[in-house]
């Protein structure tokens, strides 16, 4: 009998919600033939692995739409994603946000149709022979590179595709969904292949989700630092310097030294001591290390008085040759080594964005090397330190320990002891975490750290890494109670990763409104007429002296222009100066939020300003 059938016997309720099936744990159509002992659970379509079998069942009803809409146009691939899903296709014009409205009316069509999606498994060359007669070879590419005797192919009305699936069990079950953008993409992500077509979508149980995710995506943009960051004279890119290359401007390069001053301060209460190492290293050293072997792609490299060398993608060698710079004991450990390091990755240019992805970016960069006994200890000691620094900025996280992955050094037993060893600190701080299966680096597992935003995105910023591996190629050792070397333990961890990115982030969950203690510029004196300029200059240099970071605006313009000014540029305070402020020899603030405070003197302003900065509010 089907799976379906099996679940009416049981007397399941809401079947007519249940997309899918678990059999025997794993995922599998609801029309799959099962025998009577298997253990089933029905997969309902609001749970997370029933809107990702949604979401996927959706870009394949896209797809259909686009081969009966657009003559000649060759199908890709389509997975889902968070909220949705995308489809790439090789045609001969790029597609339009024009031709979005007919595309999801020709899905409405198919929607409405009821479409059954079947399944069904054949040999590689069965499959490969019907795709060619679709005129489909990229199915016939990745069949080829499959190398699998069978593959499976799932077909609704007149369109085919190579899925294993599962999916949802007819087109009907589509209730809200939305094409929400086009772009380019190449194919398999490879800079020197085809230039592909890719539509986005995004898909939901039901029409109110949508609508809040559409209000959502609204926000977003509203907040896109990639805009935000130059309307607010934060930063450039400019394509004369090169692609992935940031420019600072003032208020920019003092928001970067404020977080990074905050860091160092942070860092130092905590036991960790400031090195820093060269930019460009021996490639020889990149070999020893495993990068070189594992990681090159990412890599830039040059050659000087015939000596090549590797331009760093990460920081932790010279840490390790200071650490190796003298005999230590285990009355030394633990060392904190900690940099602000900038560092250079080779990032294809089709995935740069704003602050997100770049090629030059500077980390919060920390190794920890320790004993074996003191890991624990150290590995709580950085979840402590992540907890404290996400309290300041008010963000919420979730933690995720990622394992080995198919690219990577070291034996089964130090990752088996680095993956334990995660683990146990969590546990032992009573934190909730969730396993995401060959995602580690390429020397050792780590601690993922998601932060939520003000819009509850996610976003990847600080991780902890245990490392047995690189301590050994490198011959790291301490002299123990016993006299003899010993090997240490490495930890590297950043808590809150690219600053860059770090930045964009925080663009982006305060909407560029920044708290006081963070915003570039904390307040501007405005001026009313030009006979309030003496006294708003005398303000300005008492403010200034006070380390209150203002700017004065003296310009003969109208007081209600400068305010507005004031407000876009989304300056905390805005200090009114006028006939009265100078007669009572003061300052009347005015909120970003358009609220007026009383009259105070220069002095009970630096005073309550100086306390939100404390307090850090």
């Amino acid at each position: 009998m089907s799976a379906y059938d099996a679940l009416v016997q049981l007397g399941v309720k809401g079947l007519d919600r249940v997309v899918s099936v678990k059999v025997n744990g794993k995922l599998a159509d609801l029309s799959t033939q099962i025998e009577s002992q298997v253990e089933l659970e029905p997969v309902y379509i609001n749970s997370e692995e029933g809107l990702e079998i949604l979401r996927h069942s959706t870009s394949h009803v896209m797809a259909m739409a686009v081969r009966e809409l657009f003559a000649g146009v060759k199908v890709t691939i389509g997975p889902a994603i968070e909220d949705g899903f995308y489809y790439d296709f090789d045609h001969e014009r790029p597609f339009k946000e024009e031709d979005l409205p007919r595309i999801e009316e020709k899905m409405g069509e198919i929607i409405k149709a009821n479409l059954l999606f079947t399944r069904r498994e054949m040999t590689s060359q069965a499959a490969i022979d019907v795709f060619k007669g679709l005129g489909e070879e990229y199915k016939v590419e990745l069949i080829n590179d499959l190398g699998a005797e069978k593959v499976t192919l799932c077909t609704q009305g007149s369109f085919t595709d190579l899925c294993r699936g599962p999916h949802i069990p007819s087109t009907g079950m589509i209730d809200a969904f939305a094409l929400t953008k086009v772009a380019g993409a190449y194919w398999r992500g490879d800079e020197n292949r085809a230039m592909l077509n890719r539509i986005y979508g995004v898909a939901f149980e039901n029409r109110k989700e949508l609508r809040q995710y559409i209000k959502r995506i609204e926000e977003a943009e509203k907040r896109n630092h990639a805009k935000l960051g130059p309307q607010l004279g934060l930063f450039s890119t400019y394509g004369e310097i090169g692609s992935g290359m940031i420019v600072w401007h003032p208020k920019g390069a003092m928001l970067r030294h404020i977080i990074e001053e905050f860091e160092i301060r942070e860092h130092l209460k905590r036991g960790y001591e400031l090195v820093r190492g060269p930019g460009l290293l021996k490639t020889e050293l990149w070999k020893k290390s495993g990068h070189f072997e594992n990681y090159r792609e990412h890599m830039y490299f040059t050659v000087i008085d015939e000596q090549s060398y590797g331009i760093k993608p990460m920081n932790c060698l010279a840490h390790m040759l200071i650490y190796r710079s003298k005999i230590r004991s285990y009355r030394d450990l633990p060392k904190r080594y900690f940099e602000l390091g900038t560092v250079y990755r080779h990032e294809r240019s089709g995935v740069l964005h704003g602050l997100f992805r770049v090629r030059e970016f500077t980390q919060d960069d920390a190794h920890i090397i320790c004993t074996p006994g003191q890991l624990n200890d150290e590995i709580k000691g950085v979840l402590d330190f992540v907890r404290d620094v996400m309290d300041v900025f008010k963000f919420d996280y979730e933690l995720e320990v990622s394992t080995r992955p198919e690219k990577s050094i070291g034996t089964d037993e130090d990752w088996d002891l680095a993956i334990k060893a995660l683990k146990n600190a969590m546990e032992d701080s009573h934190l909730q975490y969730d396993i995401n299966e060959g995602d580690g680096a390429f020397y050792g597992p780590k601690i993922d750290v998601k932060l939520r935003d003000a819009l509850g995105r996610k976003w990847q910023c600080a991780t902890i890494q245990c490392d047995f591996t690189l301590p050994e190629r490198f011959d790291l050792v301490y002299i123990d109670k016993d006299g003899q070397k010993h090997r240490p333990v490495m930890i590297h961890r950043v808590i809150l990763g690219a600053i860059e990115r770090f930045i964009g982030v925080l663009i982006e969950h305060y909407a560029g409104a920044f708290p006081t203690w963070l915003a570039p510029v904390q307040a501007v004196i405005l001026t009313v007429t030009d006979r309030n300029i003496p006294h708003g200059e005398g303000l300005l240099k008492s403010l200034e002296e006070a380390d209150v970071r203002v700017k004065g605006d003296f310009r003969n313009e109208k007081l209600g222009f400068k305010v507005r000014e004031a407000q876009l540029q989304k300056i905390p305070y805005m200090l009114i100066v006028g006939d009265k402020e100078c007669d009572r020899d003061g300052l009347t603030p005015r909120l970003r939020n358009g609220q007026n405070l009383p009259l105070m003197s220069a002095k009970g302003f630096i005073d309550r300003i100086s306390e939100e900065c404390r307090q850090r509010r």
